[in-house]
């Protein structure tokens, strides 16, 4: 069988979905071809310029448009902006032809049989024998697609369903068609997790698939449930938030964003399409819904929905939430539970289902109502939809942002118990799952030998989830694996004398505890196994240092321990780089800060794309202190270039940290310094990073590693100071920095300086890091720095004063 390779794609169809397609293949070096029709009539503008139909920028005119709008859009779909020079544009009538070069072809034109058909019919014309043909239909059966198409067409073809914005939903349904190959199957499973770091999910050509069949089912049951428990649109994003691991957008503010005619359709096409359905009622359109629909609030595509944003008399801009019973809008409130209470010392997510259920007042009752529904629902979806339930799982958290899907909360709830709370709520278990329970299993998934594996119905047994070898699961090997841990940290052993040293503390801050967890580790490579790694698999890697600590000792005017603390961090961090064993990290997320300042300083960075790094401290009135300000002098230092290139390159390394710049990217990290070239990479998937830093990890080893040993840094002395100085009293003079933001960003030039030195010289790194410590040691002692901190701990958002 001969290999396959994709080079290059084409997208037809430039819409919101065309061009965030084009972008994200565009993302992973693919070179694109994305064409859309050609409009029939000109614009004002184009006729005041005397064009006609017939030339070039009127024919591409829609595809053109939609790509730039597409990349001027919030939040990004490119991860540089570079990368859109690998896309190109044409139309369906000029362009057509250039499919016969491309290894895939993507269909995304609007949601219309017949349209879909004809353009099938323009791609035979043109489509080279063996070329992958797709369709992203989000619910248009197979059979009627394939119609008219020729054999090796059929071969080809299946459908493959990116969830809207393609770059951030991890959902990638692949739905082969009737005379779809195997091969093609078990290509596109595979290219969509390997290289466009997806949840590759098989389905089953059925109404809204896997993804938005039972997601669309679980938000249409809420929407009955709260209008028979009087629920507020409030209450209920409260209780469909981030206390049960759903993204803060929860339920409401979600179908905002996405739009409420969008879900409208889906659940009408589901409605229509699955007449048998047993739950076909929950997919009625409730008449609140439908009142909204006919008013024309369907969320902020047009400004209002369940909230619109309002300006009251003063000036001041408010939220405020619909009445589902009266649909007037009146200010949005903060509703609180004594269920939701409980659950505030359960850290891990998982564990606060059991609690939930069990509520007594009304939080209790909906997640009682909900829960259960949506167990009975997924339940009798197999096999319908799935012949397996850990595909059902993977569907919810990749497409919806669910950090449990259904079945995974069934077994935390634990299954009997389940039952029960079905059977209370008038719902009847399916028989395969007491009969699961019968034969003596007891949930749906099981960890062995650090692999994970679920029930298999048809075999009435415990089978390997598939595909896990490419990855390291922390959550799986953990207990088996781990040589040391503290409260804030772990460390594990990963094989071939690899360690990993695991962050568990809140939003995986760095304290004194993960820094002892780093030293250990290190002590552990160098004395008894051979590397490290700094890996987790939260949503973000870390948020920085211990921030509540470092504030209470400088309120307590505690400078000797605020000292201490500084010099432990730098001391830490500098092991990172001097010491005997390979050090490699993986961000990904929110990278902040001092953890920032360790990826800096690691032999090897392996950085999940979707990694949004920066030295943030200037946000809450502090310079980066943990050997930030100092490599990022040294980095420019160790440029082969001229004093006066480097004076420069420097003053754009101080701008980077003086605005504190965050990469939107782990590619814009390297535009920003943070990551460098030739050392650190980026890796698509997150689920492969920690896998990944143990391969590069051993190659260092057999490579043979030698400890690095310290260089010096060329500073600029007066010469730079002279420039930060001048620069930061012009933003000064023209309001554009306050007073205080003049002294933090003046100490930061003093530091990247070398000091008040009269001319270039070398200094020791050791020499900068003092600079740094005595720099933030001086300004934890003014007034307006715990303002900005006290403010950032209460509301997570910097004060400027």
């Amino acid at each position: 069988m001969k290999k396959r390779s994709i080079k290059k794609v084409a997208v037809l169809g430039s819409g919101i979905m065309g061009s965030g397609i084009a972008c994200h293949f565009a993302n992973i070096g693919i070179e694109v071809l994305l064409l859309d029709i050609v409009p029939r009539e000109l614009t004002d503008k184009e006729k005041a310029q005397g064009k006609t139909l017939e030339d070039k920028s009127v024919r591409n005119r829609l595809v053109n448009d939609s790509l730039n709008a597409s990349l001027k859009s919030k939040p990004s779909p490119i991860y540089s902006t570079k990368f859109a020079s690998r896309i190109t544009t044409g139309n369906m009538e000029d362009d057509m032809h250039k499919i016969a070069d491309v290894d895939w072809i993507i269909e995304v034109v609007v949601e219309r049989l017949d349209i879909k058909k004809i353009v099938f019919e323009n791609v035979e014309k043109y489509r080279t024998d063996g070329t992958l043909i797709t369709s992203n239909t989000s619910g248009i059966p197979i059979k009627f697609m394939n119609e008219g198409r020729s054999e090796d067409f059929q071969k080809h073809f299946a459908v493959t369903h990116f969830f809207n914005p393609p770059r951030y939903l991890k959902l990638f349904e692949v739905v082969p068609g009737p005379k779809c190959d195997q091969e093609i199957t078990d290509f596109l499973m595979m290219y969509g997790e390997k290289f466009l770091g997806k949840t590759s999910v098989l389905a089953k050509d059925t109404p809204a698939f896997i993804g938005n069949r039972i997601g669309i089912f679980g938000i249409m049951s809420l929407f009955h449930v709260v209008k028979e428990m009087g629920l507020t649109v409030e209450e209920v994003d409260k209780l469909t938030g981030p206390v049960i691991g759903r993204p803060k957008s929860a339920t409401f503010r979600t179908v905002d964003v996405v739009g409420l005619d969008t879900l409208v359709h889906t659940a009408n096409g589901v409605a229509d399409n699955c007449p048998d359905d047993e739950m076909h009622d929950s997919f009625a359109i409730p008449d609140y819904v439908n009142k909204m629909m006919e008013n024309k609030w369907l969320g902020s595509k047009t400004r209002q929905g369940f909230y619109k944003k309002v300006t009251d008399e003063k000036g001041k801009k408010q939220i405020h939430a619909l009445n589902l019973n009266t649909l007037e809008y009146s200010l949005a409130e903060r509703p609180k539970f004594a269920t939701l209470a409980a659950t505030k010392t359960i850290d891990k997510v998982v564990d606060r289902f059991k609690v939930l259920v069990k509520g007594k007042d009304k939080a209790g009752e909906f997640y009682r109502k909900i829960f259960t529904a949506l167990f009975a629902y997924v339940q009798n979806r197999i096999p319908e939809i799935s012949d397996e339930l850990y595909r059902i799982d993977d569907a919810l958290k990749a497409g919806f942002g669910w950090e449990h899907g259904p079945f995974q909360i069934w077994d935390a709830i634990g299954v009997e118990a389940g039952i029960e709370l079905m059977k209370a709520e008038g719902f009847t278990p399916n028989k395969w799952v007491t009969e699961m329970l019968a034969n003596g299993t007891t949930s749906f998934y099981t960890i062995k030998d650090g692999a994970k594996y679920y029930y298999d119905i048809p075999a009435k047994a415990a089978t390997k989830i598939p595909g896990q070898d490419a990855f390291i699961i922390l959550d799986n090997i953990r207990e088996a694996t781990q040589v040391w841990s503290n409260a804030d940290a772990s460390i594990q052993h990963l094989g071939d004398g690899v360690l990993n040293i695991e962050f568990r503390s809140k939003m995986n801050t760095i304290g004194a505890g993960v820094l002892e967890a780093v030293n250990k580790g290190i002590d552990l490579a160098e004395q008894e196994y051979e590397a490290v790694i700094l890996g987790n698999q939260a949503a973000n890697f870390s948020v920085g240092a211990n921030l509540a600590m470092a504030f209470m000792l400088a309120v307590e005017q505690e400078y000797d321990e605020l000292s201490m603390g500084t010099k432990m961090f730098q001391d830490t961090v500098m092991r990172l780089r001097y010491s005997s064993c390979p050090t490699l990290i993986t961000p990904r997320g929110m990278t902040f800060g001092g953890a920032c300042e360790m990826s800096l300083h690691a032999d090897k960075v392996v950085a999940a794309a979707e990694t949004y790094t920066g030295l943030v401290e200037f946000g809450v009135g502090i310079i980066p202190a943990g050997a930030g300000s100092k490599e990022m002098t040294k980095r420019v230092s160790d440029l082969w270039v001229k004093d006066d290139v480097k004076l420069n390159k420097l003053r754009d390394a101080f701008i980077n940290i003086a605005m504190a710049k965050v990469g939107t990217s782990a590619y814009e990290a390297f535009d920003l310094g943070y990551y460098q070239q030739g050392k650190d990479i980026v890796v698509v998937n997150a689920d492969r990073q920690i896998a990944t830093a143990k391969r590069y990890a051993i190659q260092m080893l057999e490579d043979g590693y030698t400890q690095p040993s310290p260089q010096k840094v060329k500073v600029l002395g007066q010469q730079a100071l002279g420039m930060f100085l001048v620069g930061t009293d012009s933003l000064e003079k023209g309001r554009y920095a306050s007073e205080h933001d003049k002294k933090i960003a003046n100490k930061l030039g003093y530091i990247m300086a070398g000091g008040d030195i009269s001319e270039p010289q070398y200094v020791t790194e050791q020499y900068l890091l003092d600079l740094e410590r005595e720099a933030i040691l001086s300004l934890f002692g003014e007034r307006k720095t715990l303002e900005r901190i006290e403010h950032m701990l209460k509301t997570g958002k910097p004060l400027r004063n």
